[in-house]
């Protein structure tokens, strides 16, 4: 009973940081997943680095984005979720 005592403190510590830190990483990460799997051609986007373009090709984990200096290949996961949501909200 005494040794239960001993680590409730440590107990409550990772079930408070499980649930404000960890979850909400994992909801995001799967909603991210589900915003990359959901683009299709034509979706007007925001890079995570800033670049502004439309999706002009689609493969398995890259993209090709058309912005008006050209066309660029990149990984579907620097598309940003937030700014291109709120890009769409215009």
């Amino acid at each position: 009973m005494e040794q239960l005592q001993q680590f409730a403190p440590f107990i409550l510590m990772f079930v408070v940081i499980y649930f404000f830190m960890i979850r909400p990483q994992q909801k995001r990460a799967k909603n991210e997943k589900t915003f990359e799997s959901s683009l299709k051609v034509g979706d007007k986007i925001i890079t995570k680095s800033g670049l502004h373009g439309k999706v002009a090709e689609l493969a398995e984990t890259t993209v090709v984005i058309e912005t008006m200096s050209g066309k660029l290949k990149m990984e579907r996961s620097a598309i940003s979720m937030e700014m291109s949501a709120a890009l769409v909200k215009k």
